[in-house]
Order: structure tokens, then C-alpha cells, then sequence
């Protein structure tokens, strides 16, 4: 949201280089003239970003799920759970998203996942997912090359398969939707990638296609 140009001159006098902080939003696209920011960014509180007369941002929050479009000449201030912008025009809104993907880290999901397929592997009762997705076609983060494997655990033989060979968006980022591909709307799915597994639920009134990133990340690292 636009804030007063004294809060956003203050926080700027603060802004320094925050690499021991954890990432708060995704990138997830750009216009134009944009400095400070890439397509496909992470980016860390107190990140400043300017914007050229051309210059256009689209900034999802992780944990909040606000979802921010900016454009025209300006500075953006990355928030904690929005920015802080100057000159520029914002529209924010908030999105459907599963904010335990912000703070997951590879050990953590991986070891949720180990012990949900253990416990259908004695036919436990159905699994709990450790996220929810609200699209139906996921961006999995997936660094360097490998084979990711997505499997859908409440219902059996549908088995997704993928091998990547490192040029996935930024090295690091297979999108389903531009790949075509889909899952089902309220299924259960274990995805694997390397050492790294999660288990999530795809939230039966998803949506297909190119929907919010926000709401439809799959965090493998």
C-alpha cells in the first residue's frame, strides 16, 4: 500500500543488506525498467527496489499471501507482509495461499513427508498434507537437474514423472502450467525430488492454469 513519504524515507534510511534474513515474497513477474529485483526473486525485508517510467512489479508476499502489481516510476520498500511504495501506483490483494510453505525448510518436509508415507505404508488413516495448494498446475522449486516424481496418495495410479535436466526457470523452477500439466483438484500428492519430499493437498475448488505463484509453490529445497 502507498504509505506517507516520511515512513517510506525512514525505512529507506534503515534498508542494508539483509543476506541473514529470511525471504519474505517472490518475484513474480517484470516490466520494463526494474532495478533491485529479478523475475523469480526471492526477496528479503528492506529490499529496495526502483522502478523506471516503463517499470512494472508483481510482489506475492509468502506469509500473508498479499499479492502486489506496481507500476510506473518509484521505490518499492519490501515489507515484512507488504511494501512500503513510493510514487508508484499498487493495487494489492490478498490471494488464497498456504503460508507453512514460507518457513519450511528441506528437513523439515521432508522428514513430515517420511513419516505420512510410513504411516500409510501400515494403513494408517489418511495422511495430513503439510500444504495446501490453490491451483491445481504447481511451480515446484527443484534446483539442477534430477528426476521429480509426483504421486497421488489417496487415490492410486496417478503418477507424475518428471526429469529435469537444469533448465528449469532460474535453474531452479518447473511450472506446470507451462508445461501443460495438472494435478487433481482435492487430491493428496508425495512429491520427491532428490532427498527432499513433501506431502500436500490440492484444494478442491483449485483453479487450473497460471494462477497466483503464491498459491500454488512447491518449496523442494
Amino acid at each position: 500500500m502507498k504509505r506517507a513519504i516520511a515512513g517510506c524515507v525512514g525505512l529507506l534510511a534503515l534498508a542494508a543488506p539483509a543476506a541473514a534474513e529470511s525471504p519474505v515474497a517472490l518475484v513474480e513477474e517484470v516490466q520494463g525498467k526494474v532495478s533491485g529485483a529479478e523475475f523469480m526473486d526471492y526477496v528479503t525485508p528492506k529490499t529496495v527496489i526502483k522502478l523506471g517510467a516503463t517499470g512494472s512489479i508483481v510482489i506475492s508476499y509468502l506469509k500473508s499471501c498479499w499479492r502486489e502489481k506496481i507500476d510506473g516510476i518509484g521505490t518499492v520498500i519490501v515489507g515484512t507482509d507488504e511494501s512500503i511504495v513510493h510514487l508508484a501506483t499498487v493495487k494489492g490483494e490478498k490471494t488464497d495461499c498456504d503460508a507453512a510453505h514460507s518457513h519450511a525448510t528441506t528437513r523439515e518436509t521432508s522428514e513430515g513427508a517420511a513419516t505420512v508415507l510410513r504411516s500409510l505404508a501400515k494403513n494408517d488413516s489418511a495422511p495430513k498434507p503439510q500444504l495446501t495448494l490453490y491451483g491445481t498446475s504447481p511451480l515446484v522449486e527443484a534446483k539442477g537437474r534430477g528426476t521429480l516424481v509426483i504421486e497421488r496418495l489417496d487415490v492410486t495410479g496417478e503418477r507424475q514423472q518428471i526429469d529435469l535436466d537444469g533448465n528449469q526457470l532460474k535453474g531452479r523452477f518447473f511450472d506446470f502450467a507451462r508445461a501443460n500439466r495438472a494435478l487433481s483438484p482435492g487430491g493428496i500428492y508425495a512429491a520427491k525430488f532428490g532427498s527432499a519430499k513433501i506431502v500436500f493437498q490440492v484444494d478442491a475448488r483449485a483453479k487450473a492454469g497460471a494462477t497466483p505463484i503464491v498459491g500454488r509453490l512447491v518449496r523442494m529445497e
